[in-house]
């Protein structure tokens, strides 16, 4: 749910609910500095609690609550009571209580999201749990597919690299689906597995069927934090299968831009040449960030 509620993911969002909050993002990149929009929020609390490290994501989320007005509270986990035991539940309703209206969590247990939005009375928005889910991420990846290549419908979307490890492949996996695009996984059989009965998804177990004719490429950071041993035989090794380069993105439709939710490893997962190229939209996912999420806390807020 969205608007005046919570966004714990986005699998349950309608392509209309889904082209409302990007809509809402494109209006309030325009608005951004206006006294109007500086007034949205200004009667709320937005709390910052990511008990898992983040630059992208938590700063966009600060600057996109100032953007909107409201006062900004960050819980600083590692210097709070957390280091003295105390439990998720009970940090969360100190925060309410001292306050703050709406949360922004990221943490490491998947449904950790969903446990705050049942025992607070905070708005809560999902900013990572576990491997479930990134709903902001995939609604900023999504904005900038539609302006970089246009309409989603009908175009096959890449996403390649450690599929099973990314919470950011499993809500784009919903979003882009539901904006009528068909999502190829690829990546070696352990991380794609799993995957092969999700309408409009096709699974890939080498580069090249994975980005044959793709309008568009999402490479994966590889979450060697998550990663269990066995899943590939060496870093080296998929380097040699399945970094991308030059050579092999010419197997993509002619200028098929790249994205990467970072952070990302130069070398790894691609090319720094690729990263930093004429078909790189990374900046511009990050770019993208503060208006997608100044739209998602003025619809959970019910500003919007």
């Amino acid at each position: 749910m969205i608007g005046g509620g919570h966004l714990l993911d986005v699998d349950t969002l309608s392509r209309a609910e889904t082209e409302r909050v990007l809509d809402l993002a494109v209006e309030m990149r325009a608005a951004r500095g206006t006294p109007t929009c500086r007034s949205l929020l200004e009667a709320e609390t937005v709390g910052l609690a990511f008990y898992e490290a983040s630059t992208r994501t938590r700063v966009s989320f600060e600057l996109a609550a100032k953007a909107l007005g409201a006062t900004v509270v960050d819980l600083h986990v590692a210097g709070s009571s957390v280091g003295k035991g105390e439990s998720l539940i009970d940090t969360l309703r100190t925060l309410e209580r001292t306050g703050v209206t709406a949360l922004v969590l990221r943490h490491g247990a998947a449904g950790a999201p969903y446990l705050a939005a049942r025992c607070t009375g905070m708005a809560v928005v999902n900013a990572g749990d576990g491997m479930h889910a990134h709903p902001t991420q995939a609604l900023l990846d999504a904005l900038t597919l539609r302006e970089a290549i246009g309409p989603l419908d009908g175009r096959v979307i890449a996403i390649v690299g450690d599929v099973a490890h990314s919470r950011v492949a499993r809500s784009n996996l919903h979003v882009l689906v539901s904006l009528g695009a068909r999502v190829r996984l690829g990546g070696p059989a352990a991380w794609v597995s799993g995957f092969e009965g999700h309408p409009a998804v096709e699974v890939a177990t080498t580069i090249h069927d994975a980005l044959v004719g793709a309008d568009a490429v999402m490479t994966l950071r590889v979450q060697r934090e998550r990663s269990r041993t066995g899943d590939v035989r060496s870093l080296r090794e998929y380097v040699e299968r399945w970094r991308l380069d030059e050579a092999r993105m010419q197997l993509a439709a002619a200028n098929a831009p790249i994205l990467h939710p970072g952070p990302t490893n130069e070398g790894v997962e691609l090319t720094g040449q690729l990263a930093n190229g004429r078909r790189s939209l990374i900046g511009r996912q990050v770019e993208n960030g503060v208006p997608v999420r100044m739209a998602v806390l003025a619809l959970v807020s019910g500003a919007a």
